[in-house]
């Protein structure tokens, strides 16, 4: 092997190795930009938790669903329409569906 070849070979596995380790520090930034928001989720599109019975993401069984979520952009989840919330707009909190 010539020396070219380990010089690229140590370059590509140390940029891989970086990119990996920095994957974490994205997703935590972009999920400290993000909010659970309860009631704005359309059946089967939740992010997670869609109450008992169900396992995580994609399993509301109605749309709107007052004790699933999806993440929204943080500041808005309050500003979101929700049918079913007892305001009209997205919770921070899951909540029992009012009747549409």
């Amino acid at each position: 092997m010539n020396k070219h070849m380990t010089t690229a070979s140590i370059a590509l596995a140390l940029s891989a190795a970086l990119t990996v380790a920095a994957s974490p520090v994205v997703a935590q930034d972009k999920a400290a930009e993000k909010e659970k928001c309860f009631g704005v989720a359309m059946k089967g599109k939740n992010d997670c938790k869609a109450g008992a019975g169900t396992s995580c993401a994609g399993t509301s069984k109605i749309d709107y669903q007052g004790n699933s979520w999806s993440f929204v952009p943080k500041g808005t989840c309050e500003k979101t329409a929700s049918s079913t919330s007892p305001t009209g707009k997205g919770q921070l909190a899951e909540f029992k569906e009012k009747k549409v």
